[in-house]
């Protein structure tokens, strides 16, 4: 007899790996590959991935498995898409056209740094400028959500 957990419920790396079907080394490689997966570590090393964890890890998986990108590919689309996109990804709701326009935007930016000895255009340096805003507020939002969990906590 198996119990469902809530959908807000902390996963250990053991479900999140049989949810994804990969096992738990992937995980921690993907872990360090991409620095925007940070579950919680408690004591011993223990593992424990919020949601929205779970979501950019499906993302990912996502990106590498069913749309053919390396590693490097999927970097190239946290930095150029966001968080929030991988993260949309992993819960499906990135219609197939945009994940195809931010395939094609990844090529464009990536023809353009080789056309002009690696400089920043104009577009794309106001595209990482957008992305910069973005994770900051992210970040502060994820700041302020970890300290309210602290709290209730204590």
């Amino acid at each position: 007899m198996s119990i469902q957990k809530s959908p807000d419920a902390f996963r250990t790396i053991s479900e999140v790996a049989t949810d994804l079907d990969v096992p738990q080394h992937v995980l921690r490689f993907w872990e360090s590959k991409f620095t925007h997966i940070r579950p919680l570590k408690r004591g011993g090393g223990r593992r424990y991935y919020r949601p929205e964890d779970v979501d950019l890890l499906r993302g990912v998986r996502t990106l590498l498995y069913n749309d053919g990108y390396t590693i490097k590919g999927v970097q190239k689309v946290f930095r150029e898409q966001g968080v929030k996109f991988v993260s949309e990804t992993g819960k499906g709701t990135v219609d197939s056209s945009l994940a195809e326009l931010a395939r094609e935007t990844v090529r464009r930016n990536d023809d353009e740094a080789s056309s002009t000895g690696g400089a920043l255009t104009k577009d794309a340096r106001a595209t990482l400028e957008a992305l910069l805003e973005d994770l900051v507020s992210l970040k502060e939002e994820v700041d302020e959500t970890l300290w309210e969990d602290e709290e209730d906590e204590e």
